[in-house]
């Protein structure tokens, strides 16, 4: 019998109370995949334009460079050019984003991933760490936006500001960039109908861009070829183009990471399923004690140990059990919940005849959602694939640098064997991306 919500009833208030009539238009989407109706999975939907939530459509829509646009209205490369400047229209879409992502497929392997979320973390997640050993409480929702404050300050190079004493980065620092990254995701708020937007809002947007890639050309010049930075220069890729990557990861990858890591963690407390996935890692050290092959793997990819020969043995998502879970919570989480494109020439896509100058929005939370509600050990769904990072050349550049995040903050909270208990909860109202504005957990 399928389940009649699709997920937690914590999750579905998370939703509402970040954008009431968007949370609307999801369930909308799901109970239209539930339940069809004749005819086709892609609907008109007044002020808004072409709507569907069915994940093959939907990456149909997103594999199609021909008949869709990323730079059109309704594409977030539209929003970002009138911000960043029209070489967004060169580096975003087109033979400009193919030949980009050709050079940066390096940049977040897998191994270089896990190395960029231990050079940034370690210590602070080590601190978190014994706050929970010693019996305290953690807000996993403030230390989510901790870390990812720190990884943008060490991806971006950001700068000690003048006259600050004392470590850099500190929790303050962190913080403060996360907040700025906020404030200009919060831009887009309000573009559900339209992707233009007002002087206002433009030059609102250009200031904070500004503040946030204060330290790139520096670091473009200087950085250590170890860095993301030093990377991109030893790459070939030149101030612009580093600029726009910058960007990119900024804007795509803040408040969405922080807010999968807290919802996750709450998933796992909600529906119980941390006891699965902490059998599942039990019985990984047990076969390991055993002597077995499959269990040394699962353990060693557990502690994050660096050893590729040990990562081969193991298909991403499939027997680690950490892996599994930040794969099926992303599914369910989907903190990109709309994906938006326009439409660049009369295509015909899933039995509807749309045109160009038109729009589509991919309701991915929707499609995502319709597998089922949150299972720790779910096996990979075919249907949806990884459409949470979307699909096509516009695959998430950072897929590999948010698992790693995702997973070594589950790694730190369940490390001891035992489960947590959710002390207090807090929603975010009024926001981009549904998320947890507190969330404080004890063991």
């Amino acid at each position: 019998m399928i389940p009649i919500l699709p997920t937690t009833r914590h999750e579905l208030g998370l939703l509402y109370r970040a954008r009431p009539a968007m949370a609307g238009l999801l369930l909308a989407g799901t109970a239209a995949q539930r339940w069809p109706l004749n005819g086709s999975p892609v609907r008109k939907v007044p002020g808004i334009g072409w709507v569907t939530a069915d994940p093959v459509v939907a990456r149909t829509v997103l594999r199609d460079h021909r008949s869709f646009t990323i730079l059109g209205e309704g594409g977030v490369g539209n929003l970002w050019a009138q911000i960043l400047g029209d070489w967004v229209l060169d580096l975003f879409d087109g033979a400009g984003h193919h030949d980009l992502r050709s050079r940066t497929r390096e940049l977040f392997t897998e191994a270089v991933s896990r190395e960029l979320v231990s050079a940034a973390w370690d210590e602070r997640v080590a601190v978190a760490g014994e706050a929970l050993r010693s019996g305290g409480t953690l807000d996993v929702a403030h230390l989510a936006r901790i870390l990812v404050g720190r990884m943008v300050i060490s991806l971006l190079g950001v700068p000690r500001p003048a006259g600050h004493g004392g470590s850099w980065p500190d929790d303050e620092g962190a913080l403060r960039i996360f907040e700025t990254g906020e404030r200009l995701a919060t831009v887009a708020l309000g573009t559900a109908g339209s992707t233009i937007l007002t002087p206002a809002q433009v030059a609102t947007a250009r200031g904070i861009a500004a503040e946030l890639n204060a330290g790139i050309p520096d670091g473009w010049r200087n950085a250590p070829p170890d860095t993301l930075l030093g990377r991109c220069r030893e790459l070939g890729l030149g101030l612009t183009e580093t600029s726009g990557l910058a960007s990119l990861l900024m804007v795509a990858g803040t408040e969405t990471a922080a807010s999968a890591m807290a919802r996750i963690t709450a998933l796992l407390v909600d529906t119980g399923e941390q006891h699965r996935m902490l059998a599942s890692l039990r019985a990984g050290t047990e076969a390991l004690r055993a002597g077995t092959e499959a269990g040394a793997a699962v353990v060693a990819l557990g502690a994050a140990v660096d050893d590729e020969r040990a990562a081969r043995l193991l298909n991403p998502g499939e027997a680690d059990p950490v892996e599994n879970v930040v794969r099926e919570g992303l599914r369910v989480t989907s903190p990109a919940s709309v994906i938006g494109r326009g439409v660049a020439a009369d295509v015909e896509v899933g039995g509807a005849a749309l045109r160009a100058g038109e729009r589509i929005m991919l309701l991915v939370w929707s499609a995502n959602a319709a597998a089922g509600p949150f299972r720790a050990d779910r096996p990979y769904v075919r249907e949806s694939r990884q459409l949470w990072f979307g699909a096509g050349r516009h695959l998430c550049l950072g897929a590999a640098l948010a698992r790693a995040e995702i997973g070594t903050l589950l790694r730190m909270l369940w490390s001891e064997d035992r489960p947590l208990r959710i002390v207090r909860r807090r929603a975010a109202r009024g926001v981009l991306i549904p998320a947890w504005s507190e969330l404080v957990v004890t063991r």
